[in-house]
């Protein structure tokens, strides 16, 4: 066994997750014995880590590992694993930019919202990358664990330690399905390597598969908590409400990045051959979030929970390319990439309009937004009619590739369902942008000025950034749309 591992080890296959480790050691270590002052050195280490992990991932796609399994099979450094760990780190770096006003208000505490985040990537880029069940479930856990005690790190809130245990029993909950499912599938099949079955209905014919079939449903309700699916997704809310808002963005996209790498991974890997069993259920389960999602995101109050609400929609959108199969996985990386960037973004404006350590926003803290703040009222203003699917934004490129490919795999019905609430989602979202630009604050006079939400420097750079993908993107998306067609 250990003559097959040396020779299937290739430290330039983890080299990313081997930098994202060594950087939260790093901060970790420099913040105990230091004990500084600041967070420049926390900074520094922080960039070179996640500056190394960019470097190698792309050096993987370019070099002769790429394609290849290692570690005894159990990591692969294949398109969607290099595809989904890019997305990962384009997460990463934004929201650190986003939490950074956080780092510092939390003092001491900083090194480790610092090394949390850092770690929750390393687990979800383990899970997108492995074809082995054990594997994927360590790196669900690594990542998951991480964001429960995200959710409470400020300690000082009511709402934040409430929003921390909600996450971590349901999470644990659905881990423990997750597990079940990996053991009903080893009973099936006597592996937990997703290519294992594929193999084995090769060579037997499954005439009552029900073991199989039960695996496969706990295997993808597991991971549909994770990406917040209907009807797995009463969780949400409450935690994308109570978590401390410099951190919230992070949470919900990172675990949406790597829940659908893993969930693709196992529908179309491991059950390509049962498609007909899984795409009805998951198309269900599809349309379910996008009609809850968006009908009580209409009812929201509280722009993080709209967020949250509206993400519940998001992922039924998402849930379309998956049911389509393998061959919409460039519409599902692209469309993943896409939503994610306006996620991180819009949470990054409520974390600068209602504090970083907050819990909640109301909408009211909105309302007069454009005179006050004109980059946080335009980035926002963007990111809703970019994530509403409005044309000329990258939405919309996104909405119309996870469309068109339902029509194709023949969910012609779910499509429609997905385009009916695409037109009712501009109500919510067209709302904040009305309470920014065409309201003013209750009691205050026209033309009166009130204390205005300032951005740091690398937070208005963020959302410039993410303001002008959204919009370039929407006007051009043919070369993102290459790359990611030529990775996977």
């Amino acid at each position: 066994m250990f003559d097959a591992l040396g020779a299937s080890t290739s430290w330039l296959a983890i080299a990313p997750e081997l930098f994202l480790l060594a950087a939260a050691i790093a901060v970790l270590a420099y913040d105990i014995l230091a004990e500084p002052d600041d967070v420049e050195y926390h900074a520094a280490f922080t960039i070179l880590g996640v500056g190394g992990a960019i470097a190698f991932t792309v050096a993987q796609w370019r070099s002769e590992i790429f394609e290849q399994e290692y570690f005894l099979n159990m990591l692969r450094v294949d398109g969607l694993a290099v595809t989904v760990r890019l997305a990962l780190l384009v997460v990463l770096s934004m929201s650190l930019l986003a939490a950074w006003p956080l780092v510092r208000s939390l003092g001491r505490r900083g090194a480790e919202l610092l090394a949390l985040m850092l770690l929750a990537t390393i687990g979800f880029s383990l899970l997108a990358s492995s074809g082995n069940l054990i594997m994927m479930f360590i790196g669900l856990e690594v990542g998951s664990i991480s964001l429960y005690v995200l959710a409470g790190i400020t300690r000082e809130r009511q709402l934040a330690d409430e929003a921390a245990m909600k996450y971590f029993l349901l999470g644990s909950f659905a881990s423990a399905i997750f597990v079940y499912g990996a053991a009903l599938y080893y009973a099936g099949t006597g592996t937990l390597f997703l290519e294992g079955l594929g193999s084995l209905t090769q060579s037997l014919v499954f005439t009552r598969p029900g073991v199989l079939l039960v695996a496969m449903a706990m295997l993808a309700a597991g991971l549909l908590f994770k990406v917040t699916a209907a009807p797995f997704h009463a969780w949400a809310p409450d935690v994308y409400q109570g978590a401390p808002a410099g951190a919230v963005g992070f949470m919900a996209a990172i675990a949406k990045v790597g829940g659908f790498a893993g969930l693709g991974r196992i529908m179309w890997e491991a059950f390509g051959g049962f498609v007909d069993d899984w795409r009805p259920p998951l198309a269900a389960v599809a349309a379910m979030s996008i009609v809850v999602g968006t009908l009580l995101a209409i009812a929201q109050d509280d722009v993080r929970r709209m967020l949250a609400y509206s993400g519940i929609a998001h992922a039924g959108f998402i849930l379309i390319g998956i049911v389509s199969g393998p061959v919409a996985a460039p519409e599902v990386a692209f469309y993943l990439i896409v939503y994610t960037v306006q996620l991180v973004a819009a949470f990054g404006v409520s974390a600068v309009v209602s504090g970083p350590g907050s819990s909640g926003s109301a909408r009211t803290e909105y309302v007069g937004l454009a005179r006050r703040s004109p980059v946080l009222a335009g980035t926002l203003a963007l990111m809703m009619v970019g994530m509403s699917g409005m044309p000329v934004t990258s939405g919309f490129v996104a909405k119309f590739g996870v469309f068109r490919e339902g029509w194709d795999a023949g969910v012609e019905w779910l499509v429609i369902v997905g385009l009916v609430a695409s037109v009712a989602a501009f109500f919510f979202y067209l709302r904040v942008v009305v309470d920014m630009y065409f309201r003013e604050p209750v009691g205050e006079a026209p033309g009166t000025l009130v204390a205005s939400p300032r951005p740091t420097a690398p937070m208005t750079a963020m959302l410039i950034a993410a303001a002008i993908f959204t919009v370039a993107v929407g006007l051009y998306a043919r070369p993102l749309l290459d790359f990611v067609a030529s990775v996977l």
